[in-house]
């Protein structure tokens, strides 16, 4: 099998960049996209030149390490899947496949493929935690929660945080992501005591970190490699009006 791939490449955050092409041939199907990378990164080594530049880490998606633009899809034209889990049986013999880096104010470009994706960390940091001490695991009817809230909160807390949602996103958008961390939370009742104030903390840190705002295109929701739906995004919205109304808000400031 024979690939023609024209991948971004960007010396560090000053360089301009520009697309180089690849050509690649005596590739396996059942390769996975980041092995052909491996595959092109051993022969560039051979040659003397420098490897393209990665994020990977599980290679099972499950970490959301990984992620690019495969042919201007955030984690290429397969849905429900990482860029780790595409193999190459899905591309045609001969294809033209262009790869470049998450395109996001938010997310600079550190190296090549590789962005800066500390942002939903931040946001992260500013929210996505409970107060609940830790120890062992409590015994399972210890609290009870409802079958439609549990079902709900875990397919919320599915979001691996690749931040693909917001590449894919024309405004650069960080809702999907927010609101999946949010709602996961608000539907248990661990997440109850600050409830209010981190739906304000997360959203007031994902403006600092000067994310775009939600037009709901659904573009987020199309890419998203775990199926996360746009009914989190209203969850939000409701927690955020809801805790404007009663919890005092407090500054957040990017580090």
């Amino acid at each position: 099998m024979k690939l023609n791939l024209r991948i971004w490449r960007q010396n560090g955050p000053r360089d301009k960049g520009a697309l180089a092409a690849y050509p690649l041939d005596k590739l396996e199907p059942d390769m996975s996209f980041l092995e052909m990378l491996d595959v092109l990164n051993e022969k560039l080594l051979h040659q003397g030149e420098r490897p393209v530049a990665f994020d990977n880490d599980c290679r099972e998606g499950i970490c959301g390490t990984c992620g690019f633009m495969i042919g201007g899809i955030a984690h290429g034209p397969l849905k429900l899947t990482t860029a780790c889990q595409l193999f190459l049986r899905h591309f045609r013999d001969g294809d033209t496949v262009v790869v470049e880096p998450f395109r996001s104010r938010a997310f600079p470009v550190v190296k090549d493929l590789v962005v800066d994706r500390g942002a939903l960390d931040r946001i992260m940091q500013a929210g996505g935690f409970i107060a609940a001490r830790t120890g062992s695991a409590p015994e399972a009817n210890a609290i009870l929660v409802d079958k439609k809230s549990a079902d709900m909160a875990m397919d919320a807390a599915a979001c691996i945080g690749c931040g693909a949602c917001v590449a894919a996103c024309p405004n650069g958008s960080a809702m999907l992501f927010t609101s999946a961390k949010v709602a996961h939370l608000a539907l248990l009742p661990q997440g109850h005591p600050e409830r209010r104030l981190r739906a304000l903390r997360m959203v007031d840190a994902m403006d600092v970190e000067g994310f775009g705002s939600c037009s709901n295109h659904g573009e987020c929701e199309a890419v998203c490699p775990k199926g996360i739906r746009l009914d989190v995004i209203a969850r939000l919205n409701r927690e955020y009006l809801a805790a404007s109304a009663v919890a005092e808000r407090e500054p957040v400031r990017k580090v």
